[in-house]
């Protein structure tokens, strides 16, 4: 008999140290770093060995191209590939471009891994919070693991309702017959069930401030209250997500860093502005990224480039918009006069890079990085800086261990001003000054204040400052679908680097643009199709009554 895979599976625990049974030929053995069910739930220090499963989940390390979970940076730095801030090196026939090209169906490998991903984390928490109960440790011990089963658990159901909308809620292990006859629940009832484990995990989880040195990872009462605000917010329902991030503001537990670049770059990624993140060991549970966004020169694939739609939006030094003839920029050096996050986010031409320079310029003919459309090289006439300790030297496949932030202070900040703003509630300079001006004035920022209180205004300026803030951190899609204007922004061309002194862009960029642009490619977006994911169809082919 067939059945889904991870909606299914009657789960024990998974790698690093359970086997997930069902009936499937090739899993009815446990494997050799596995425990037997009936004996595993039986002490405080297996019970942690199960929580580390969980956090786990589906994550496989190495140079994965489809993503197993949403934290990972193939779950998360490669969704922007699907907007308008980044370009898979790959090509057009990406299947993360294909989310939003106009192209999208029920066979894309992406969405497919997200949905495995999910209920195989969904399964492994399923089975956990019916066994341990089990474990004989005292009430405190108990209550606090389970919080942090649910919250696991609502985060995937999170993201689904966010991106399919209704989905099974599966809340138990499953038989085989049970798993093929699952159906959908409403988008409406994933929403509530989301709410409800959000807020029982954060009655229950410890403030970030008590965690302990070697818990690191670990989720807080602030971290489940993040994502509480997130799912109020992607609902519209803006008074409780205002009210939701307020207590995180209230707790007073958390800080903007001064140092916005070593947020990612391992300098200082256990700040106080971190509230949950996907931990990385080097050599253990390495960081991959390295080796799929490294410049050709570094060693690396370049898969990640950073589209120059984005690379606009920065603005210079002195707050002032970001233009081609603005005196300020200085074509030969991008990063010259712009605001600071610039800086720690791109690679542009002739900068440089662990100790080797960057040369992308489409005349350089003799550069492993020169800008063309064959080169495993750029694609926008930009690479990657941020997320990368420049000083490492190990391999770039297994020895880098720079965790990947899931949720800061400063995303919670900008969110709450911006439910305060769509909830109606008067725009106050104190307001401004507590959440948007908190973000943009850390010291390696320093831009001037924000003082615009009219709403509409102020709208503009708070999306192109989350977008500024937040790039590469996988939030920039579902902001687009929140704000109902993917149909708008993920259209028409898409623009690279400006090249205003080069002999050869003429003949070799595919389009020409006024401002010298590479052009890079071209998005159409089917407004009415694309806010929501088709349930896979591997899925669909098992159950047909998961179909749309």
């Amino acid at each position: 008999m067939r059945f889904p895979n991870y909606i299914l599976r009657k789960s024990i625990l998974s790698l690093l140290v359970l086997s997930l049974v069902s009936c499937d030929d090739q899993l009815k053995q446990f494997p050799t770093n596995a425990f037997a069910k009936d004996v595993f739930w039986n002490s405080e220090s297996n019970a942690m060995i199960a929580l580390s499963g969980m956090y786990r989940g589906g994550i496989t390390y190495g140079t994965n191209t489809v993503p197993n979970d949403w934290w990972s940076y193939f779950g998360s730095v490669f969704l922007e590939f699907a907007t308008d801030n980044a370009y898979d090196r790959r090509g057009d026939n990406s299947t993360f471009n294909k989310l939003t090209d106009g192209t999208l169906t029920a066979n894309n490998n992406v969405i497919q891994g997200y949905w495995v991903g999910s209920y195989k984390r969904i399964a492994i928490t399923n089975d956990f919070l019916e066994n341990i109960g089990k474990v004989p440790a005292g009430e405190a011990f108990i209550r606090r693991l389970t919080a942090e089963a649910r919250f696991l658990r609502a985060t995937q159901y999170f993201y689904m309702s966010q991106y399919w909308g209704s989905v099974p809620l599966v809340t138990k292990t499953l038989t085989p017959d049970e798993a093929n006859n699952v159906e959908k629940a409403p988008k409406t009832a994933i929403v509530q069930f989301v709410i409800d484990e959000l807020t029982a995990a954060a009655a229950d989880l410890p403030g970030q401030k008590s965690l302990a040195a070697n818990e690191s990872g670990r989720a807080s009462k602030q971290a489940a209250l993040a994502f509480l605000g997130r799912i109020y917010l992607g609902e519209k329902r803006f008074q409780e997500a205002a009210a939701t991030y307020k207590q995180i503001v209230d707790l007073g537990e958390n800080t903007i860093d001064p140092d916005y670049a070593g947020l990612f770059n391992t300098a200082n990624e256990n700040s106080k502005e971190i509230i949950f993140s996907l931990q990385h060991v080097p050599g253990q549970a390495p960081n991959a990224m390295p080796q799929h966004t490294y410049p050709a020169i570094n060693g690396g694939w370049h898969i990640i480039n950073p589209l120059g739609n984005l690379a606009e939006e920065y603005g210079f030094a002195d707050g002032t918009a970001f233009s081609y003839e603005s005196p300020k920029y200085n074509p030969k050096d991008m990063g010259a006069n712009r605001d600071s996050r610039f800086r720690a986010t791109f690679l542009w031409d002739g900068t440089t890079f662990g100790g080797r320079r960057y040369v992308v310029h489409p005349d350089s003919v003799n550069s492993l990085d020169q800008l063309t459309y064959s080169k495993q090289a750029t694609r926008t006439g930009y690479g990657l800086r941020k997320f990368f300790d420049e000083s490492f030297s190990g391999s770039l496949t297994a020895d880098y261990g720079g965790n990947l932030p899931v949720i800061r202070y400063a995303e919670v900040l900008l969110s709450y001003l911006e439910a305060e703003l769509e909830a109606g509630t008067p725009i106050t300079q104190a307001l401004l000054d507590q959440t948007i001006n908190a973000v943009r004035g850390r010291a390696s920022v320093n831009l001037p204040k924000i003082t615009e209180t009219n709403a509409a205004a102020l709208r503009t300026i708070l999306r192109r400052e989350r977008r500024i803030e937040l790039a590469f951190e996988g939030t920039r899609l579902w902001d687009l679908l929140r704000w109902g204007i993917a149909d708008q922004v993920l259209v028409g061309d898409f623009w690279g680097a400006a090249f205003p002194d080069s002999k050869r862009y003429a003949t070799t960029s595919k389009k020409i643009d006024p401002k010298f642009r590479w052009y890079v490619t071209s998005k159409k977006f089917r407004k009415g199709t694309d806010e929501r994911w088709p349930i896979p169809e591997t899925e669909v082919n098992v159950n047909p009554k998961l179909a749309n």
